[in-house]
C-alpha cells in the first residue's frame, strides 16, 4: 500500500514550494512517521534558502535526509517531530525527533529517530537539534566552574548555548546582541542580558553565534588574556574581516571553530551522535526553552514564510511549522 504525503522544496534560489511525494513502504527496520511540528532554523536556512552554500561545502552541509543539490532544486531542513504510525512496536506510537526535512510524513531507517521524553512537549521538542549544536559546542568550550563566559548572538543557537552554559556552577553568563527585545528572552533563560557597546570585559570565554563580522570583531574585544573565542556562526558565501591587531597577539587570543556535524573531539572516544541528541532531548525538559519559540505557521504557508524569514520582515528566533493530520 503506498502513501501520499507533501514536502516542502526549494524550487530556485528564493523561491519555494509544496510538492507530493509517494511514500515507500516501511520495510521489517523502518518507521512511518506523521509530522505534528517542524522547525526552521533561521541562520542555516535562510542561507540554503537564498542559494548562499559555497560550492566546496556542498557536501559537508548535506542534511541527513536531504533529497537535490544545491543550490537548487532541494529539500531541505532537519527540525522534526512526529508520532511514528508503523513500524517496530517499541516505537509505534510514540513520539520522535528525527533530522527530516519538512514533510507531513515520512519513512525512515528505525534507528534514525529518537523518543521524545515524557515531559518534553512535541512543539518544544523541535529544538533538539539546535540544543545539540550547543551541547557540542560546550564539549568543544570546556568552560570550567566559576568561568565568565558571554554568548555574541542571541539567535536559537546562542540562547540554547547560554541557557546551557548558565547551569555550570559559579558561571555567570551574559548574553549580547544589538536587538534590544533580547533582553526578555535573556531574562526567561535566567542570564544577563546587554548591548554590544555595554557588553563586560575580561571574559573567559566568548561564544559568537551572531554570523556577522561586528560580532566576531566584538567577541575578541571582550576576551580577558588567553581567553578564546567559540566560532558557531556559518556565513555562507560571505567574506569576514576581522582585524588582528591590538591584544590579539599580545593578549596570546584564541578563535576555535565547533560545528555539529561531527561530535566533538573532547567525547568523541564515548559518545556517538544518537547520544548527544538524546542528550540534547533531555535537556528540553526544562521549559525556559519554550521561550525561544516565537512564531508558528503552518505548513502550506512555509513558501511564504521562509521568504519573509530571509528578508528579515518576519523576525523570529525558532519559528514553529505546524501540520494537519493525514
Amino acid at each position: 500500500m503506498t502513501r501520499e504525503a507533501h514536502a516542502f522544496w526549494l524550487r530556485s534560489p528564493g523561491q519555494g514550494e509544496i510538492r507530493p511525494v509517494t511514500l515507500p513502504a516501511p520495510g521489517p527496520d523502518d518507521v512511518l512517521v506523521r509530522t505534528l511540528h517542524s522547525a526552521v532554523s533561521r541562520g542555516t536556512e535562510t542561507l540554503v534558502f537564498s542559494g548562499r552554500v559555497p560550492a566546496g561545502q556542498h557536501a559537508a552541509m548535506r542534511a541527513p535526509f536531504q533529497e537535490g543539490d544545491f543550490p537548487a532544486p532541494v529539500k531541505y531542513g532537519y527540525l522534526n517531530v512526529g508520532v511514528v504510525e508503523a513500524g517496530p512496536a517499541a516505537l509505534t506510537g510514540r513520539t520522535v525527533f528525527c533530522l527530516h526535512p519538512h514533510q507531513t510524513a515520512y519513512v525512515v531507517p528505525a534507528d534514525a529517530v529518537v523518543v521524545v521524553p515524557d515531559g518534553v512537549p512535541p512543539a518544544r521538542a523541535v529544538l533538539a537539534g539546535t540544543v545539540e549544536t550547543a551541547v557540542n559546542a560546550l564539549w568543544d568550550a570546556a568552560p570550567l566552574v566559576g568561568d565568565r563566559i558571554t554568548v555574541v548572538g542571541g539567535g536559537m543557537v546562542g540562547c540554547c548555548v547560554a541557557a546551557l552554559a548558565a547551569r555550570f556552577p559559579g558561571v555567570r553568563v551574559e548574553l549580547v546582541d544589538a536587538d534590544p527585545a533580547r533582553a526578555e528572552i535573556a531574562a526567561a533563560l535566567d542570564v544577563e542580558f546587554a548591548l554590544p557597546a555595554d557588553a563586560a570585559g575580561g571574559r573567559d570565554l566568548v561564544v559568537h553565534a551572531s554570523a556577522t563580522a561586528e560580532g566576531l570583531q566584538r567577541s575578541l574585544e571582550l576576551l580577558a588574556p588567553e581567553g578564546t573565542v567559540i566560532e558557531l556562526s556559518w556565513y555562507g558565501d560571505r567574506a569576514v574581516n576581522v582585524s588582528l591587531g591590538g591584544a590579539f597577539h599580545s593578549g596570546r587570543l584564541t578563535i576555535r571553530s565547533s560545528q555539529v556535524g561531527m561530535v566533538s573531539p573532547a567525547r568523541r572516544g564515548s559518545r556517538s551522535f544518537a547520544d548527544r541528541l538524546a542528550l540534547a532531548l533531555e535537556l528540553l525538559r526544562d521549559p525556559a526553552f519554550d521561550a525561544l519559540i516565537t512564531g508558528e505557521s503552518r505548513f502550506a504557508e512555509l513558501p511564504d514564510v521562509l521568504v519573509q524569514l530571509a528578508a528579515g520582515s518576519l523576525p523570529a528566533l525558532c519559528h514553529l511549522i505546524t501540520y494537519d493530520g493525514e
